[in-house]
């Protein structure tokens, strides 16, 4: 089975909307798929934990189907949301210098994208 770690750095919404949507799609395909929250994308997570906000309901069907790996922990922090994070019980990915690395998913067989 193809592996697929989508990265996700934009901190706009729509932008971010996209990655929610293609991991989802990667996973309905029949990929391993894993989304990781990353530099101001981690400042959506409050937003995104609201019922009846945009691409909320999508948000959350990415975390009850076990798609969200986590969120970095630095960038978390320098955004603000890292209470938030922790409120919401998201994994916090911190194992370079505070951030998540792609040299970890590459060594368990994953593809990256960077969005």
């Amino acid at each position: 089975m193809k592996k697929i770690v989508i990265f996700a750095f934009q901190g706009e919404l729509m932008c971010f909307a996209h990655a929610l949507l293609n991991v989802l799609n990667f996973k309905e395909k029949g990929y391993e798929a894993k989304l990781v929250i990353e530099g101001s994308a981690t400042a959506l997570i409050e937003q995104l934990g609201k019922e009846g906000t945009p691409f909320a309901a999508q948000f959350a069907k990415v975390r009850a189907e076990g798609l969200l790996a986590g969120i970095c922990r630095a960038c978390a922090g320098k955004m603000g949301s890292l209470g938030e994070a922790e409120r919401q019980g998201i994994t916090l990915l911190d194992e370079m210098q505070g951030h998540p690395a792609f040299s970890t998913w590459f060594a368990d067989g994953y593809e990256i994208i960077s969005m």
